[in-house]
């Protein structure tokens, strides 16, 4: 029996990995969201219907909502942040209030709890960007790479300094008041419920409204590497309780589905049954010309790897985003 928190778990890796775990009656899990981002939608309801899943809406930059929250914990998966593009550039002070004063309140609220075995730490690949544009990295990209804080005074500068933040909090207070932890750095994590501000939703719809007509595609020959998000949270769980990743910082993505832009576009095409023109724009500025991780860690420490392909991936998201691209939200 293990009995689980998950922060952010309204949200399109939350409610995945919720699912995941509920499948297990040995399970008993908390979900915890205020509803800036995630919906209750049908998903995510047929997952709080479970009878090992309980919901809270709450707020976990308040210090007293902490107080109402139980001590038998054995696991914790933070996934609550403000993120995205548009919040990152619109809201940049509402990033670093809420990932900042998030994940403090959670570690202090840790050191109160007797059976914890490992909080996860959802960080990100944006971390890599400043290192990138100011010195290069090596690609694909391995954990060790150093970072890099770009301009301090950019707005899209504070996601980035939000996680090495909460990252340096997971290393200081895991070694001063003995907490297990795990970081994990998203890559490209696409699938189902993942909102429409993203290229591949935003593919759907412009190709289902242009069929036959020219897509405008930008940065049409850097490349991605897209991890469906089964494979993204099968590995998010696996290095929550292996023993040999406390402590460890885990790149989570998929290092052999790297591919260029344009060519992912054609590929949504083929899955929706569409015929297209591409029309290549200019390389939208600051794009990094590759982003892929290095995934030797994971595969070294637990053998995971992952086992969804990019055609099959975008197959089962265009099932599920068919009859929804007309509902559209963050």
């Amino acid at each position: 029996m293990a009995s689980i928190l998950i922060t952010g778990g309204a949200g399109f890796i939350g409610q995945a990995i919720t699912r995941a775990l509920s499948e297990s009656p040995s399970h008993t899990i908390t979900i915890v969201d205020n509803f800036a981002r995630g919906r209750i939608d049908a998903d995510l309801q047929s997952v709080l219907d479970r009878p090992n899943v309980t919901f809270i809406q709450g707020d976990v930059t308040d210090a007293a909502f902490f107080e109402t929250l139980p001590t038998n914990f054995d696991y914790i998966y933070h996934l609550a942040a403000v993120i995205g593009v548009r919040n990152v550039m619109e809201k940049p002070d509402k990033v670093l209030y809420v990932n900042a004063i998030s994940t403090l309140l959670l570690f202090e609220y840790a050191k109160r709890l007797p059976n914890l075995k490992r909080i996860l730490f959802s960080s990100t690949s944006e971390i890599y960007a400043g290192t990138l544009k100011h010195f290069g990295i090596t690609v694909p990209t391995p954990e060790t790479e150093p970072l890099t804080l770009d301009d301090i005074s950019s707005p899209r500068t504070t996601y980035m300094l939000s996680k090495m933040y909460g990252e340096s909090i997971c290393f200081n207070y895991g070694r001063l008041y003995n907490i297990p932890f795990t970081i994990v750095r998203y890559h490209n994590v696409y699938g189902p419920r993942m909102g429409f501000l993203h290229v591949v939703p935003e593919m759907f719809i412009k190709i289902r409204d242009n069929d036959g007509s020219t897509i405008d595609v930008a940065s049409p020959s850097h490349t991605r590497a897209f991890c469906y998000i089964d494979d993204a949270v099968q590995s998010t769980i696996l290095v929550t309780e292996h023993e040999q990743t406390q402590g460890e910082i885990i790149n989570i993505g998929n290092q052999e589905q790297e591919i260029a832009i344009c060519d992912l576009v054609k590929t949504i095409a083929k899955v929706m049954g569409k015929t297209i023109t591409l029309n290549q724009l200019p390389d939208t500025p600051g794009s990094p010309a590759r982003r892929c991780p290095d995934t030797s860690k994971i595969k070294t420490l637990t053998g995971f790897v992952p086992k969804i392909g990019l055609e099959e991936g975008l197959s089962r998201m265009y099932a599920w985003y068919a009859d929804k691209l007309d509902s559209r939200h963050e």
